[in-house]
């Protein structure tokens, strides 16, 4: 059996990086025969080393290895590229051994984004280097290089973007069989790598997750066969199906339906549509070398229509993601809220694929700081994530390094392969939020997990950001100079400019850049920096002055809207005896607002937080509960299973939101998580590290239980309360060598040890 183990790499690699030698249309196959060296006793260890630009499969003696997929994921390639271990002794045999692998296009030479589009290189390569150890000591090493030959696969086209195309007829194991041979394998070449860009794999590897089966199929009114899978995932579909040699399947996938047909639009130029040809046989094909967020799939071609399709159960939805651990959980009373708490949890899982990407169907995907930097405190309580951002966040800091210490806005950069004079580049600088994800991730994840080393190893850059965002404020000491996103995507701004929101960006920017600041001076203390913790306080405290004079007037912030007043509250920007004011004028406009979302990417993650801080915990909870659009819970009334880029993606007579970028999983917008999980579920961490949590629920929104678990780094932390009239009742469940301070809904407070603890009392 193999297995994936953890082994030191070699001291020094003697493999190349090699592709075919001659151009093909196929995801190329390549192979090498050897035989094991005798007299040395038998194998004690046999360890196998992978890497590629793009994807890479391989085999031994025709045995698929491991269970990783879309390996080695997706990095920096041009400074890091991730190899992959595996313990490969029992795949092993006397006499000739075959090793094999192939090849996708992946990430490095898919054409990525909108036109122009970008990518790295025009063909996938493949490393692999075999360590054999007898019980000798003697060490044997097949490594990949131009003795290996190379051949076509029955994979006759692979794209990220558009989806994989098999030809069943193709298929066969014999090259992975001795004294195979065929007139069409040729040799390969050494591609231009260098070996010491290999890293071992860090962050938790992408797998298969679970399997679905279709809720439904039908007939659409313009004569399409329509399979529906009960909720929009990230992955493929497994066909089983048996018919004519030569027959092509095609599967078409969609988030969503638009007037009973397939809803395409929002894919943009990508196509995600897999093809089948039949072998005659029963084929079963799985696109391993692609993914596509879907929910629909517009299947044709297939034998016997409709009337067999679901019988004979041809049809699994395969769910994808990067194999991270789940940690937290939450449930209440209401069940609107319940949907939407899944549907981040399933955005979580959709987007977290090798980097945590904004979106994981259309021509897109990519590594969006922005979306993470004010998502990353929900993600990190639903699932282990330390390993993964701490992963991602070692690219973040090569992008920078290379891009005059700009924290790009996504990473991996493919950007910066677009022609130089693309409007998007000109642009790009260093901006708000999306840039400040340097600090924000890292902080996060030490506030959930304890662990100073994801601050550590990003302060330097951490502190290479700040100090160029500090470079930009305008002679009135505010951050109002070169593009700002602002708050994106607010409801109100136009679906074509959907950076015309009511904020002004540059008070956005200026508030963003306090908390960064005072993020770094926080953090500069926990590293004992006190030369950096000085400096960036007083740079703090000169930076809420100068917002002061700049932007606040008789009370007032500049622009007046709900997304300045939540920022100036929740990043502490405000002097402490405005704090009241502000929270007041927030409740107001609120209010005016119908308890309707009035804010974007930038203000919505905090606007609940900010309400409830000032005393208006009873708005936050009818903002939450309010099902008319613009909301939370809007989509839920639609049917979405995932989180919406945009309040009305779906409008209300069924009609795709008209704007160009449109998704239908999109996390974002889902951070509220973060406020349910500690203000109604009752749960935030104050210092994991010595093993202190806080329990305070705010029982409101006519909720009478909810329930919230989560598995920190001492065990896991269970909160459950129920209202009954006036009677509050809560169970805690401290997990050992922690503590939690209990705050009841009646103000009284009390330290609780590891144990089981109920407590009473009257709201």
């Amino acid at each position: 059996m193999m297995h994936d183990r953890a082994a030191p790499p070699p001291a020094s690699w003697r493999a190349a990086m090699i592709t075919s030698a001659a151009p093909r249309a196929s995801a190329v196959r390549m192979r090498r025969e050897f035989e094991l060296d005798t007299g040395h006793g038998a194998i004690s260890s046999a360890t196998l080393y992978s890497s590629a630009h793009g994807i890479i499969e391989t085999w031994i003696n025709g045995e698929r290895i491991g269970d990783r997929v879309l390996s080695p994921g997706w990095t920096s390639y041009e400074w890091r590229v991730r190899y992959e271990t595996a313990d490969v002794t029992a795949a092993l045999q006397a006499g000739r051994n075959v090793i094999g692998l192939q090849l996708g296009k992946g990430w490095y030479a898919t054409p990525l984004f909108i036109t122009p589009h970008a990518r790295y290189g025009s063909e996938p390569a493949g490393f692999l280097e075999l360590h054999v150890r007898f019980v000798d000591g003697h060490e044997q090493v097949i490594g990949t290089d131009e003795s290996w030959t190379a051949g076509p696969s029955p994979v006759t086209q692979d794209s990220l973007y558009d989806g994989q195309s098999i030809d069943a007829r193709l298929t066969g194991d014999g090259w992975l069989i001795p004294g195979f041979s065929d007139e069409t394998w040729g040799p390969v070449k050494r591609a231009d790598f260098d070996t010491r860009l290999l890293q071992p794999q860090f962050g938790p590897p992408v797998r298969r997750q679970e399997e679905i089966s279709p809720a439904a199929a039908w007939i659409s009114p313009g004569g399409k066969l329509l399979v529906d899978f009960g909720q929009n995932l990230v992955g493929w579909v497994r066909v089983t199906v048996k018919g004519r040699a030569g027959q092509v399947i095609t599967l078409r996938h969609a988030e969503v339906l638009e007037h009973g047909e397939l809803g395409t639009r929002p894919l943009r130029s990508a196509k995600a549509t897999d093809c089948y040809t039949l072998s005659g046989d029963e084929d079963i094909f799985e696109p391993t070398l692609t993914f596509h967020g879907f929910r629909y799939v517009e299947v044709d071609g297939w034998p016997g229509g409709l009337d067999t399709l679901l019988s004979l159960g041809g049809l699994k939805a395969v769910v994808v993601g990067t194999d991270l651990e789940r940690t937290g959980w939450f449930q209440c009373s209401n069940e609107l809220i319940n949907q939407l708490h899944r549907n981040v949890v399933w955005s979580a899982k959709g987007n977290f694929l090798s980097v945590p990407t904004d979106c994981p169907q259309r021509d897109e995907r990519l590594g969006w700081t922005g979306d993470i930097a004010v998502f990353a405190p929900a993600g990190a309580f639903l699932f282990d994530v330390e390993a993964f951002l701490r992963d991602w966040l070692r690219d973040v800091v090569l992008e920078q390094a290379h891009k005059d210490d700009i924290v790009p806005w996504v990473v991996p950069n493919v950007l910066k392969y677009f022609p130089p004079d693309d409007p998007l580049l000109r642009l790009e600088d260093t901006t708000a939020i999306w840039s400040d994800v340097i600090a924000w991730a890292p902080w996060a994840l030490w506030k959930a997990y304890g662990d100073k080393t994801a601050i550590a190893e990003t302060f330097e850059a951490q502190l290479a950001h700040a100090r160029r965002a500090w470079a930009r404020r305008s002679e009135r000491g505010v951050w109002e100079n070169g593009f700002q996103f602002g708050d994106w995507l607010d409801p109100d701004a136009p679906p074509e400019r959907p950076h015309r929101a009511k904020a002004k960006p540059s008070v956005v920017a200026t508030i963003s850049l306090y908390r960064t600041l005072r993020m770094i001076a926080d953090a500069a203390e926990l590293l004992e920096r006190p030369a950096e913790a000085r400096e960036f306080s007083a740079k703090a405290e000169e930076l809420q002055a100068a917002f002061y004079s700049a932007f606040v007037s008789g009370g007032r912030i500049e622009s007046d809207c709900t997304a300045v007043y939540t920022l100036a509250i929740a990043f502490d920007i405000l002097y402490t005896e405005d704090v009241q004011a502000a929270g007041s004028r927030l409740a107001e406009l609120v209010r005016a607002s119908g308890h309707r979302i009035s804010t974007g990417f930038a203000g919505t993650p905090y606007i609940c937080d900010a309400l409830t801080r000032t005393g208006h915990l009873g708005d936050a909870y009818k903002m939450l509960l309010q099902t008319e659009v613009p909301s939370w819970l809007y989509a839920v009334t639609k049917g979405a299973t995932t989180i919406w880029e945009r309040w009305d993606s779906m409008l209300p007579n069924g009609d795709i939101n008209p704007g160009q970028m449109t998704s239908f999983n999109h996390y974002a917008l889902g951070a509220v998580a973060d406020w349910i999980h500690r203000t109604i579920g009752g749960i935030t961490p104050l210092a994991v590290d010595e093993g202190r949590y806080l329990v305070a629920p705010q029982p409101g929104g006519g909720l009478t239980w909810a329930e919230t678990r989560w598995k920190t780094r001492h065990g896991y932390l269970s909160v459950r309360w129920n209202v009954s009239g006036t009677d509050f009742q809560v169970s805690v469940e401290v997990p050992p060598d922690a503590s939690a301070e209990l705050r009841l809904p009646n103000g009284t407070s009390e330290r609780l040890a590891s144990g089981l603890h109920t407590r009473t009392c009257r709201t």
